[in-house]
């Protein structure tokens, strides 16, 4: 195990935001160089540098060693889940001094196919492979230990375009599971692909709550109104700059958002698009960059940030990967005024370096830890970054 020994504490940024240094692809390849512990720590920390955040805040590793960290989830007595698309593990996370930096990981399990979603409930963790939902009962009572998992479901199709997971449990105490659609586009037969679905804890009980759905990979609740958020990557294929990918709103169950024959509330699609109008669709609740590929968000719920940033949403952007010019990698926040999305701008970014084109790390998911610390985790860079304020 292998973790860095200080905090990177990189008061950065002012109120308004400043261009990234620039970063060679000399400097991003050796990232992933074969180095010693303790050079790769150094490149990383040269590298964090780069990242620009408003003024007062300040970013640091939380644990610098989880292989392809994506969806991540907390348990009430503080243990960090992460699960993993690219490998077959999900780990653990125990930061055991509350210092700040995570100083013990577990491998929770592993073999897994693609077990990228995972949700905590009742002291049970819920791990999402492609087409299977599983249960580790009592998880905590011995994190040293790989448990054999329960079968939950197995009734989600194998397609693995577009068929890794984000799993969360709703207010209403239902776990919610996305199915993507198997394409870029298409129309497919089956109901459950492009939805977003609910079961009970128990796996009983699946429906569809939200249909229209192409890719999503993070889905929040309003922590007053409990009405659903959730992200969704746009189609490839139609340029660089269309559609936008999308930030909507689900207030209640049934609601169709579009896809596969609007993008964006207002671009009826090339091959789809003549059979229905956009107007039959919810439209989005905020447009979002075309192909930066939107993935975890919260809205701040803490205490330690100020007042103006508390109640907005701060999406995990993973950033483009066939643009002309990438775009993306980096988190975003959502302004929130009366329960609506009234502003779209960037928080934490500096991961891609534009004049490059080449990014050291890629956003992956947001969770806000009960210290009020936001806390990102980053698929590319295998690590997990943890977000601070303190008052000048």
């Amino acid at each position: 195990m292998r973790y860095i020994k200080i905090i990177l504490t990189l008061i950065v940024g002012s109120l308004t935001f400043f261009q990234c240094d620039p970063i060679t692809k000399n400097q991003v390849q050796s990232l992933a160089s074969e180095a010693t512990p303790e050079e790769q720590d150094e490149k990383l920390s040269e590298a964090l540098k780069r990242i620009k955040l408003p003024d007062g805040f300040s970013i640091s590793l939380f644990s610098d060693n989880v292989p392809n960290a994506r969806s991540m989830t907390m348990s009430p007595s503080g243990i960090l889940y992460i699960g993993t698309r690219q490998d077959d593990k999900v780990y653990a996370l125990e930061d055991t001094n509350q210092d700040g930096i995570a100083d013990k990981k577990y491998i929770i399990a592993e073999g897994m196919n693609t077990p990228n979603g995972v949700a905590f409930r009742d002291g049970d963790l819920y791990v999402a492979e492609i087409n299977k939902i599983w249960k580790f009962v009592n998880i905590e009572a011995d994190l040293n230990q790989v448990k054999k998992p329960v079968l939950i479901s197995d009734e989600f199709p194998s397609d693995k375009h577009h068929g890794w997971k984000y799993i969360a449990f709703g207010p209403d105490g239902k776990l919610y599971i996305p199915v993507g659609a198997p394409c870029n586009i298409c129309e497919s037969r089956k109901k459950i692909y492009a939805t977003i679905t609910r079961m009970n804890k128990d796996g009983s009980g699946l429906e569809i709550f939200a249909h229209g759905v192409r890719n999503t990979v993070g889905f929040t609740w309003h922590p007053e109104t409990n009405e659903m958020w959730f992200t969704d990557n746009g189609r490839d294929m139609l340029g660089d700059n269309i559609p936008p990918c999308e930030l909507n709103h689900a207030p209640s169950s049934s609601m169709h958002f579009g896809y596969p024959y609007c993008h964006g509330g207002d671009i009826a699609d090339p091959t789809h698009g003549s059979e229905y109008s956009c107007t039959d669709f919810v439209a989005p609740a905020q447009k979002l960059g075309p192909h930066v590929a939107p993935l975890g968000l919260k809205f701040y719920t803490g205490d330690m940030f100020p007042e103006e940033y508390k109640g907005d949403i701060y999406i995990a952007e993973h950033g483009s990967w066939n643009r002309s010019k990438k775009i993306g990698y980096r988190v975003m926040r959502i302004k929130m005024e009366n329960g609506k999305a009234s502003g779209y701008e960037p928080f934490a970014f500096g991961w891609l370096d534009k004049s490059e084109q080449e990014a050291f790390g890629r956003p992956v998911d947001v969770y806000i830890a009960p210290d009020g610390a936001m806390l990102v985790s980053d698929d590319r860079a295998g690590v997990i970054y943890r977000i601070t304020y303190a008052a000048n």
